[in-house]
């Protein structure tokens, strides 16, 4: 497991690795096409990450089927979730903080492709169990 410090700079190279996709492709490409292009980008840079991760819905113990997809995790520790839309709205973040609490995964990464800066399309959350990683 990875302290705080290393979340944080593995995510510092995530974006890195979003800027490169974004400055070549544009801000007007397919959501698809983005996560291509950024799991291909994530591997030139040695970065494990896999995409379409199917997670099973526990409630109560029961196992009520694989109806979270996620659009890629990256080093088993951060989730990105992946737009291009206009604007980011508040049902966007809940989709991801719902993410990261099933998965137990302590960041995640809401990038929006759709912008003519992908730094002002990125918004990073972390929950309890980025608190509770060594710093």
């Amino acid at each position: 497991m990875y302290s705080q410090s290393e979340v944080n700079q593995l995510a510092f190279e995530v974006v890195g690795a979003a800027i490169e996709v974004h400055k070549i492709v544009g801000p007007a490409a397919l959501e698809s096409i983005y996560e291509r292009c950024l799991l291909y980008e994530l591997s030139l840079r040695h970065i494990s990450a896999v995409n379409q991760i199917e997670v099973p819905i526990i409630y109560k113990g029961m196992k009520l089927g694989n109806a979270l997809k996620l659009d890629i995790l990256v080093e088993d520790s951060i989730i990105l979730e992946l737009k291009t839309v206009k604007m980011l709205l508040p049902v966007h973040e809940v989709q991801l903080i719902s993410y990261m609490q099933h998965t137990q995964k302590p960041k995640g990464l809401l990038i929006n492709f759709k912008t003519a800066k992908l730094v002002d399309g990125v918004k990073p959350f972390v929950n309890k169990y980025f608190s509770a990683l060594p710093k």
